[in-house]
């Protein structure tokens, strides 16, 4: 009688912990910073691929950093996805990644826009944007040109807290080393036509209205210029010009939108089978168009008119994993400098 009762246990153990297992396979816990409503086509797909059903939160990239913690070992967070390598950096220093280990992922996307831990999805450059009608295009050519005395009073930029800076400067302490990016940012901070403020979009405007000569924005706000029908907005495109930045010597800085597995995800197969499906050419193509962006995987082909007008250009091949590693050093260096 003693054995069958233990038997019955066992039996039923078993059949909880397979229950248990299938239930985890049929739902993801999304925690996202995206905020595209193309984002929902690429959701949607996945489950009808896969059967699993996201649950999605959305928020800002701190408010959720701040709710994993607290939720703990308990958080019913499976994967983080935000934009830019230092936001993801951060959540990587905090300890919140599992070791991302997918034959898909690393068959697909290239070596630099991944880490031990995260992956990039889809990538958009940093571009310098001028007034046509008081900048001339060969004077500034490279980031290093915005920190020329010649520009004095003509640079408008956003915040050096803002995560795009963080990682532009990055970029610049592995390619020249701490001095000379911070002799990069005080020069910068010199030509200043105003204090920082706004947005991307903001300083785009300030530029077509004539407030500074020059400014550097994320590509896909001036996709969304482009692409807008507003005659305000197509006003503004026809008063600047764009130039690709540092084209003959390291390419112009890229950035990414990406993400990972949480250490504590309670259904580690479904979000694994999510990252693999975010790198397939159906799922790049929406993750990337949704935001006008490019994908990260480099045989997917977008046709973005956008995009296609601002023509091709030679990219930046730093490790994004390096725009990570230096994101604390790019912030000390602004406060040195006093790009508030």
């Amino acid at each position: 009688m003693m054995r069958q009762t233990l038997l019955i246990i066992a039996l039923t153990a078993a059949v909880a912990i397979e229950a248990t297992a299938l239930a985890a396979d049929t739902e993801l816990n999304l925690y996202s910073a995206r905020h595209y409503q193309t984002d929902e086509a690429l959701y949607s797909n996945f489950t009808k691929q896969t059967g699993i059903k996201i649950n999605r939160i959305e928020a800002k990239e701190d408010e959720l950093l701040e709710r994993i913690k607290n939720e703990g070992a308990m958080s019913p967070a499976d994967v983080f996805i935000t934009v830019d390598a230092a936001r993801l950096a951060k959540a990587d220093a905090l300890g919140l990644f599992a070791p991302l280990k997918s034959k898909v992922i690393d068959e697909r996307i290239p070596a630099h826009l991944r880490s031990n831990d995260w992956v990039a999805f889809s990538t958009r450059a940093r571009l310098i944007v001028y007034d046509k009608s008081a900048i001339k295009p060969e004077s500034v050519q490279n980031y290093e040109d915005l920190a020329d005395p010649k520009l004095r009073n003509q640079v408008c930029m956003r915040s050096g807290a803002h995560p795009y800076n963080l990682s532009l400067l990055a970029s610049m302490i592995a390619h020249h080393g701490e001095q000379k990016a911070e002799s990069w940012a005080k020069g910068v901070v010199a030509n200043f036509a105003r204090a920082p403020k706004g947005g991307d979009t903001d300083q785009i405007r300030a530029v077509a209205a004539g407030e500074c000569g020059v400014t550097v924005s994320n590509s896909y706000y001036l996709a969304r210029l482009m692409r807008s029908s507003k005659p305000e907005d197509q006003k503004v495109v026809a008063a600047i010009g764009v130039v690709w930045p540092n084209q003959s010597s390291t390419g112009t800085h890229i950035n990414i939108s990406g993400g990972g597995i949480l250490k504590t995800a309670p259904n580690k197969e479904a979000a694994k089978k999510f990252l693999d499906y975010l790198a397939s050419d159906e799922a790049q193509l929406y993750f990337a168009d949704g935001n006008n962006e490019w994908p990260a995987v480099p045989t997917v082909k977008t046709d973005n008119p956008a995009l296609n007008a601002l023509g091709s250009f030679k990219a930046d091949t730093l490790p994004i994993v390096e725009l990570a590693r230096n994101a604390t050093l790019a912030q000390k260096i602004y406060d040195r400098v006093g790009w508030k």
